[in-house]
């Protein structure tokens, strides 16, 4: 029997646009420890960042589970 993803098990992660900000919630706070900069601004920047690591893909995340 196949093991299921954290993604097929966890109802959290299947919304795209609440997955997207709370990944973004959890990194800015984490750097903002870590740096000491605001959270806040930590997260503005990650928002307005074209890095595809933060463009939520759901096809992607299922291809990789």
């Amino acid at each position: 029997m196949r093991k299921k993803s954290l993604f097929e098990t966890n109802r959290h992660l299947r919304n795209s646009a609440k997955y997207r900000t709370s990944l973004i919630a959890n990194v800015s706070s984490s750097t903002a420890i870590e740096t000491g900069k605001d959270a806040r601004i930590v997260a503005r920047e990650i928002a307005s960042s074209q890095s595809d690591i933060f463009q939520v893909n759901r096809r992607k995340r299922q291809e990789n589970s």
